[in-house]
């Protein structure tokens, strides 16, 4: 089991850039597929970005490709969310969320209901 806890959410020009970080705790964070998902309001939550369990394979949503970098430091649990050039249509609550992964570890899942663990989500707010 591994429980995340999602930070670096704020408020930012259009244009600017944020960096959200996910720490994960308990064991084998290496053994867990990593995702960030959005919701904003009125709307169904959106895949963002994944990344395999070894970092090898990322998978992105076509609306942040080009902008946004999925990153993971297995040796300190925590996954990063580098976004730039941001829009105020990337306003939503952000989300990462965790897959163990036993066999393959180039997948990088962009489904939501592949994913068995959420953190509280962060606030990431862009102002036009």
């Amino acid at each position: 089991q591994v429980q995340l806890v999602d930070s670096g959410g704020g408020l930012v020009q259009a244009g600017g850039s944020l960096k959200l970080s996910c720490a994960a705790s308990g064991r084998s964070f290496s053994s867990y597929a990593m995702g960030w998902f959005r919701q904003a309001p009125a709307k169904e939550r959106e895949f963002v970005a994944a990344i395999s369990r070894s970092g090898e394979s990322t998978n992105y949503a076509d609306s942040v490709k080009g902008r946004v970098t999925i990153s993971r430091d297995n040796a300190k649990n925590t996954v990063f969310l580098q976004m730039n050039s941001l829009k105020p249509e990337d306003t939503a609550v952000y989300y990462c969320a965790a897959k163990r992964i036993l066999f393959g570890s180039a997948y990088a899942p962009i489904s939501s209901y592949e994913y068995n663990y959420w953190g509280q989500g962060t606030q990431v707010t862009v102002s036009s």
